[in-house]
């Protein structure tokens, strides 16, 4: 080589030094290629193992794998799952360097370490957890899954949802027992959560097939209509239609309704110790430890109690100024507090209590989605495939002035995302927040953001199905003003609503660290959010309830916008006129959800990848 060196000219010396580096590069690059499809593979396996621990969660992906039975809820479960991760994090430590991965590849492996310590730090509260309370429970989850997600297109199908309603007593049970082992240590959820679940539980054993009399309870309702179908499809005969019903009464009244008796039984019984005007968590042993670890594990940051009320009271002042730019701006003269109460009492801002009333709320929100879906790709790049739908809650779980919802379609469009509102009482659903609400459950909230998650292809499973509060939260809270700027609000009442909805999650900072952390009662939250809203008494209370009995959870919604609006306007100083709106929100939606320090990491490598291509 040396001789053949000397006969070259140096263009020729230096073609073969650019080969050589060339080829060195390009081996670089196989290599990384590889390592990062080994990665991906093994997270792809290890997350297969952990969704075969949940049928459940098999069946929200739209998949039938053990279709026919129930998660196991016990305590020894949590703890083998526990041991499961350990051993996971150890084998990803020694089968891969994280220094040699690529930025992506390094993201899912912070991902999978972050979940895990995040769980390890949580076991240590495993007895924390209210078992059951108004807002959550197997009591009012397993009906509404049932009927939503275990869809029946075959008699198998339809024999699998008879075998996991036979294995509800056993699921129902292991919580109860988890429940009872709370109660020994004095822990219990607040009497008004008692006083709801025993409510919900008694409307599911109320009627056919528990009564002669009566009307059918959803569950059988929804059983019968599934097995009609079937044989309207010609998928059986009248013989088996006639035996499946057979089997679902059975099921219902052997299974089911013992179940439920046994949880109404065992909440009548510790009614009396739970306590009418209750404070928050910090009430039980250990109550501060685990409030502040479900600060951390809702907001992603180390952000204290007093730091997260602090920015609450911040919040609030400067929203209620814009507020008043509104106020003045329809001419309306007096306080803001009269103004609050003018808006939250004429007519003209709500819809009849009616069942048309109820389908205007429906309807005019689906009109909001549609026209404001249509602008999306003005200000994005990656669409969802799924398509949404609006739906009012089912009666059994219906609840007055209670929060909308959203719950996610599957991974392959095949069935849509549904955003659920609570319509029991239409005084409590005024016209001027249901805009806001719309954005923030539907587009681009919750909706696209979700459901773009669980389409891509680019990442491991597992982060097509992460749900860290702080990023989707605050992405649908940062929708909803960013929905103004894509044309939302022609009303400026609404806009009002808007900012309604904006400074309910400020104030969620403030109450939520009061009651958890300040010793505030009901009482004083409520005030508090009566105070500094027009929020309606009815969501209020409702509101203050729910941070009762899940801690901390209020808090990540306004933190997480804040983040999001942070690195937005960070990416656009650094950018300047080289800011891309849809390539920032290509890069907060196109990974999946995350704790917010990795989102932030995520987006200083997008800005300097844009500083570098400019």
């Amino acid at each position: 080589m040396r001789l053949l060196l000397k006969r070259l000219p140096i263009f020729g010396v230096l073609a073969i030094a650019f080969l050589m580096v060339s080829c060195g590069e390009e081996k670089k690059e196989e290599q990384k290629e590889d390592q990062s499809a080994a990665l991906n593979e093994w997270f792809d396996t290890k997350y297969e193992e952990v969704l075969q621990r949940s049928p459940l969660q098999l069946t929200m992906l739209g998949r039938k794998d053990k279709y026919d039975q129930l998660d196991d809820m016990s305590l020894e479960a949590e703890q083998e799952m526990l041991e499961w991760y350990k051993a996971s994090v150890a084998e990803l430590e020694e089968t891969f360097d994280y220094d040699a991965l690529e930025m992506d590849d390094q993201i899912s492996y912070d991902l999978w370490m972050y979940q895990y310590e995040q769980m390890k730090e949580g076991a240590q509260f495993q007895n924390m957890d209210y078992v059951f309370h108004q807002m959550n429970g197997i009591h009012i989850q397993l009906p509404s899954f049932m009927i939503n997600f275990h869809k029946v297109d075959s008699l198998s199908d339809m024999q699998a949802y008879i075998s996991r309603i036979e294995a509800s007593d056993r699921a129902m049970n292991q919580l109860l027992d988890r429940a009872r082992q709370q109660a020994e240590k004095g822990i219990l959820p607040p009497k008004f959560a008692f006083e709801t679940v025993l409510t919900q539980s008694k409307a599911l054993i109320d009627g056919q097939p528990f009564t002669d009399a009566g009307e059918g309870t959803a569950m059988w309702m929804d059983m019968n209509m599934k097995i009609n179908s079937l044989k309207e499809k010609g998928d059986i005969d009248e013989a088996q239609a006639d035996s499946l019903m057979a089997q679902s009464k059975r099921a219902l009244t052997e299974h089911f309704k013992p179940a439920y008796d046994s949880l109404i039984n065992w909440v009548e019984t510790e009614m009396p110790n739970a306590e009418a005007t209750p404070t928050g968590v910090s009430r039980h042993p250990d109550g501060e430890a685990y409030y502040n670890y479900r600060l951390k594990a809702s907001t992603t940051t180390d952000l204290t109690a007093d730091e997260v009320h602090n920015i609450g009271l911040s919040e609030v002042d400067r929203i209620q100024e814009e507020m008043m730019t509104i106020k003045d701006a329809v001419g309306f003269e007096g306080t803001l507090e009269e103004f609050f109460k003018f808006v939250n009492t004429d007519e003209q801002f709500f819809f009849p209590n009616t069942d048309e009333g109820r389908k205007g709320y429906l309807d005019e929100s689906t009109k909001y989605l549609d026209e404001l879906t249509e602008k999306l790709p003005e200000y994005f790049g990656i669409l969802p495939k799924a398509d949404l739908e609006v739906k009012r809650v089912e009666s059994f779980r219906e609840q007055d002035g209670a929060p909308q919802h959203y719950f996610p379609g599957t991974p392959d469009g095949s069935r849509s995302g549904i955003y659920y509102a609570h319509l029991s009482d239409m005084n409590a659903m005024p016209k001027t927040t249901m805009e806001g609400v719309a954005y923030h459950e539907g587009n681009p909230g919750h909706h696209m953001q979700i459901s773009i998650a669980q389409e891509l292809e680019s990442v491991p499973e597992f982060r097509t199905q992460g749900r860290y509060t702080a990023y989707v939260e605050g992405w649908a809270l940062y929708s909803e003003i960013l929905a103004k700027e894509m044309g939302g609000y022609e009303n400026p009442y609404y806009d009002f609503g808007r900012l309604v909805n904006e400074i309910w999650r400020a104030i969620r900072l403030v109450v939520d660290t009061g009651l958890h952390s300040k010793g505030w009662t009901e009482a004083d939250a409520i005030a508090y959010f009566t105070e500094n809203s027009s929020i309606s008494q009815g969501a209020i209370k409702a509101e203050v309830q729910r941070y009762m009995v899940i801690p901390g959870q209020a808090t990540a919604y306004k933190i997480g916008m804040l983040k999001i609006q942070e690195l937005r306007e960070k990416a656009e100083t650094e950018l300047g006129e080289n800011f891309d709106i849809k390539g920032f929100h290509d890069t907060i939606l196109g990974g999946g959800a995350m704790p917010l320090e990795i989102l932030e990491k995520r987006v200083n490598h997008w800005i300097d990848s844009q500083k570098e291509s400019a």
